[in-house]
């Protein structure tokens, strides 16, 4: 859990993340988006590519030279449950109102939250686990 906030856990490094689920992938459109710093969003763009979360994928708009967008990677996407989590915490804990965005299933548009479930899938409430140390 520490290394993995590490990582993650800054400010500007979530909020990047936040605009690459949202589809965000250009560095412009990124800095622009967050009215972040240059120097910090290459930082952190340069860590996340580091990291194997995001992946630099050129492309080239006519009359301009190449550039780098920047997609999520299979390690990326799979931090979907974990911003999907922090943001049902938020909901229920700091805004008590749905937030501005939410997940749906795409076939019937319900929509989803993330749940403990045990090794055969089936939900486990809170109160019944337990953390060890291995």
């Amino acid at each position: 859990m520490a290394l993995a906030s590490e990582t993650i856990g800054d400010r500007w490094t979530m909020l990047i993340l936040r605009e690459a689920f949202y589809g965000v992938r250009r560095y412009d459109d990124m800095l622009a988006d967050l009215n972040a710093p240059r120097s910090m969003l290459t930082d952190r763009l340069n860590r996340l590519v580091n990291q194997g979360i995001m992946a630099r994928q050129p492309y080239k708009e006519p009359g301009s030279r190449t550039r780098d967008a920047y997609a999520l990677t299979a390690a990326g996407k799979e931090l979907a449950l974990t911003f999907l989590a922090l943001t049902q915490w938020g909901e229920a804990h700091l805004t008590r109102e749905p937030a501005p965005v939410k997940a749906v299933h795409r076939q019937t548009g319900k929509p989803l939250k993330v749940i403990l479930s045990d090794g055969s899938g089936e939900p486990v409430d809170l109160a019944m686990a337990s953390l060890q140390k291995q």
